[in-house]
């Protein structure tokens, strides 16, 4: 696998190069250094949280668990990497990867961060700093921290992803497959959430701050809460359904997976299926040049239209969008951009200058990519459907519950909810489900 992503890292760091070029000219900068940043230490302790590198230094290169070092940048020149190598037996001093990337940086370790200030190169020029400030570096001579121009133009290029970031993101997509395999074999087998979210840590091969971000694991109920963060350590009373939505990372970028499955009653295991086969229509139309708004908007009506075959609402699916009852059903947006973050930036950006975002259908303050497709875009695609007392309730007060078929939502709300996604790249003919690929590729 790593001779197969060097294989394509040159051709990834002229991109790089291409880009901060022209986000150097907007910015009126002569070069920028991407810090990877430093670990935060809990209140009162000398135990720090898990380190989580700045997004813009892991761009560079594929380095992602070490702290205070540097991508210096100029154009024309070779890139150089300055690297924090304490000296430490206290804890084991981070490793260098190793492999062919090493052949696009010039590449200087340093034992003391303050020591990485003569390595950098200030006083050639106005250089910007891109990452999270640190107050030892004051008088380092930075002329700009993070200048809004430079990071429009970087976050805005990056939606579109080189080869080698793909190749990338298909490796995270297998890793995460095999989990969710591993996960619910789990559930089907009696184990708990907690021992749901361990089978996938362990057939994914990562620790849990390795993740992209925490597991969702959640059984019965429990699917109805979006982000639901708790892990019961039993297993009590019925096996229902599952919803597990967890990724994985290779190289910084992340894979983004929700699966949910029946413990059985026929009734939820045919709306699981219904809603694959939505889901897979909805993945069919990330296509370039499509604006992705309107993506959002098909899921809501393909939401009303399986809400009323499936009895649980008794308006047709125009009514039942136009008057906001897929929304009760249906509360988030269809899906983000995904790379280096799980949720990615410049979603809304309808420029690269950054001055001015693309508005959110109304009535839809979830979404959170309103851009149109273009090739090498990977976005996630994950239409719902929960039953929320909270929704549910605010249904009933303003009118929309007149809609709704409550016998069939008291029915099926102990299975909590329906969630099912996918990563899919734009190409610029039929898009690449990321996420189905891998699961083949997985046995599944």
């Amino acid at each position: 696998m790593t001779v197969a992503l060097d294989s394509l890292f040159a051709a990834h760091v002229a991109e790089l190069r291409r880009r901060a070029d022209v986000a150097l000219l907007a910015g009126g900068c002569d070069g920028l250094v991407a810090y990877s940043g430093r670990p935060r230490y809990t209140f009162l302790d000398d135990r720090p949280y898990p380190f989580v590198v700045n997004p813009h230094f892991k761009h560079w290169v594929p380095v992602t668990d070490a702290p205070d070092c540097f991508v210096v940048y100029t154009p024309g020149a070779r890139p150089r990497l300055c690297y924090f190598q304490p000296a430490d037996y206290w804890h084991r001093p981070p490793q260098l990867p190793g492999g062919a990337w090493q052949d696009e940086y010039e590449i200087h370790v340093v034992r003391q961060v303050a020591a990485a200030r003569s390595q950098l190169g200030l006083e050639r020029g106005r250089f910007a700093f891109i990452g999270e400030w640190q107050a030892d570096f004051e008088d380092w001579g930075f002329a700009a921290i993070n200048p809004q121009p430079v990071i429009a133009h970087l976050h805005y290029a990056r939606a579109a992803k080189t080869p080698y970031e793909l190749a990338c993101m298909r490796q995270a997509s297998l890793l995460a497959a095999r989990g969710h395999v591993a996960a619910r074999e789990t559930f089907l087998g009696g184990g708990s959430e907690y021992d749901a979210h361990m089978a996938y840590c362990a057939a994914a091969g990562v620790r849990e701050e390795e993740l992209p971000y925490g597991n969702i694991v959640a059984f019965n109920e429990g699917g109805a809460v979006l982000h639901y963060q708790h892990l019961e350590r039993e297993r009590g009373g019925p096996r229902r359904s599952l919803l597990i939505d967890a990724g994985a990372q290779v190289r910084g970028y992340a894979s983004d997976i929700t699966r949910t499955w029946s413990g059985g009653d026929g009734e939820f295991t045919d709306l699981v299926s219904a809603m694959d086969a939505l889901q897979q229509r909805l993945c069919a139309g990330v296509v370039a040049g499509r604006d992705y708004r309107d993506v959002h908007l098909e899921a809501h009506r393909e939401i009303g239209a399986l809400l009323h075959s499936a009895g649980v609402i008794r308006c047709d699916a125009a009514t039942a969008v136009a008057e906001r009852v897929t929304s009760v059903f249906f509360p988030h947006g269809i899906g983000h951009l995904l790379g280096l973050q799980v949720h990615d930036v410049a979603g809304l950006a309808a420029n690269a200058s950054g001055t001015h975002e693309i508005p959110r259908p109304d009535g839809h303050p979830y979404l959170r990519l309103t851009r149109k497709l273009e090739p090498g875009f990977v976005v996630t695609v994950e239409p719902g459907i929960y039953f929320i007392d909270l929704l549910l309730d605010e249904a009933r007060a303003d009118g929309r519950g007149r809609h709704i078929d409550w016998t069939a939502v008291e029915r099926l709300k102990p299975f909590g909810g329906i969630r099912i996604e996918d990563d899919v790249a734009c190409t610029a003919s039929t898009p690449e489900n990321l996420t189905r690929d891998a699961f083949a590729a997985a046995g599944e």
